[in-house]
């Protein structure tokens, strides 16, 4: 009895070190994702930039960031199109928003890529930054054009958003509520950012996607983005603009 109690012993006391160890060292949390001014400026540094669009092939042939090269991350064999990146050097990924660049990132620092970089926002923050990208799709509406549906109304809301975006698609159905019951206190202006990339990046209002601005006498009185606010909050603050 003796000799097992020993044994147990110390059993105990050489493993809590370990156990210790593991509690106050956790595993480092992932780098968050990439201002981008920062994004940008950390590409700028590269000769030959490595930058991954893990949208669709559908939206990759819409627009994308400059040199980007498509890896569709529903494919079945997307990991050959990792093949053709240094794990040594910078790799930098972006989508419509963070949750498949997060994905990636975290399957490729798991493999030896040693520095991986997500753009916050995706490619939404990057167009309505001013930031250079292909687009096969020229403006449906004009800045021009979107000005002056803003100064001929008093009140108007206006949805920024795209169907490839699932936050977006339940804005819509927000906004499509409020047009049908709509009595003609406001106009109502919703807008695919793929169909009009150069109207976000002239309003210099658009970080990321969707986006809803309520304006009043051609002025921004309400913006939120995301899915931050409800079909009540909107109806209430055009209640308070139309007094």
């Amino acid at each position: 009895m003796t000799h097992k109690f020993i044994i147990a012993a110390l059993v105990v006391f050489s493993t809590a070190p370990v156990m210790a160890q593991t509690a106050t060292n956790p595993a480092p949390a992932a780098p968050a994702p990439l201002s981008v001014d920062s994004f940008a400026a950390r590409i700028s540094r590269q000769s030959k930039p490595q930058i991954i669009d893990v949208r669709t092939p559908e939206e990759f042939v819409i627009n994308h960031i400059n040199g980007a090269i498509n890896v569709d991350l529903k494919a079945a064999n997307y990991l050959d199109g990792l093949k053709q990146f240094d794990k040594k050097q910078p790799v930098f990924i972006y989508a419509i928003q963070n949750y498949r660049p997060g994905l990636l990132a975290k399957e490729l620092r798991e493999n030896g890529y040693t520095e991986v970089y997500e753009l916050k926002s995706g490619i939404a923050n990057w167009i309505g930054s001013g930031r250079p990208y292909y687009s096969s799709i020229k403006n449906v509406l004009s800045f021009s054009e979107y000005k002056k549906i803003i100064a001929g109304n008093k009140v108007v809301l206006v949805d920024i958003g795209t169907k490839y975006c699932g936050a977006c698609v339940k804005v819509k159905l927000i906004v499509d509520s409020l047009k049908s019951e709509s009595n003609n206190s406001y106009e109502i202006v919703q807008l695919e950012l793929y169909n009009n990339p150069q109207l976000a990046a002239d309003l210099k209002e658009i970080q990321a996607v969707p986006t809803v601005i309520l304006y009043k006498d051609g002025k921004i009185a309400w913006k939120k983005t995301g899915l931050s606010f409800t079909k009540e909050e909107i109806t209430a603050e055009i209640a308070k603009i139309n007094k």
